[in-house]
């Protein structure tokens, strides 16, 4: 749902990484404090998304694929998490007895208020800004 664990490592590895050199696994969890297996599987997501490139070999790791002020916590969150939600009825097809076309559910309103404003916040507070770079 909000934010899983793994968004909280993938931010912290995008931190290890704001000097914009390649660092390997085994540094980023040392600096993070972040296990190897789950740092493994999230700069994999990370590179995926676009966000970080990668360098094999014994001079290896990871960098970012771009600059700190063109990568948003939205990028982070959803390259990790694609569904952002606050409450789990606030997905597509989800049915709630207490959410009707016939009675809308007031408090159902409030979140989504609440979830557009999180969503914009997300996507206008960058990494530089986040790390003071």
């Amino acid at each position: 749902m909000l934010f899983t664990k793994e968004c909280d490592y993938a931010i912290r590895i995008m931190r290890a990484l704001s000097s914009g050199e390649f660092i390997n696994v085994s540094t980023i969890c040392t600096m993070e404090n972040l296990s190897s297996a789950m740092t493994y599987k999230i700069t994999r997501k990370l590179e995926k998304a676009g966000l970080l490139k990668s360098l094999r070999g014994a001079n290896g790791g990871y960098a970012l694929n771009r600059s700190l002020k063109d990568i948003s916590l939205y990028d982070v969150c959803t390259s990790i998490e694609p569904d952002i939600l606050l409450l789990e009825c606030m997905k597509k097809d989800y049915q709630c007895s207490m959410n009707t076309q016939n009675t809308p559910c007031l408090v159902h309103g409030e979140f989504c208020r609440i979830q557009r404003i999180l969503l914009q916040e997300l996507q206008h507070k960058n990494l530089a800004e986040l790390f003071r770079k």
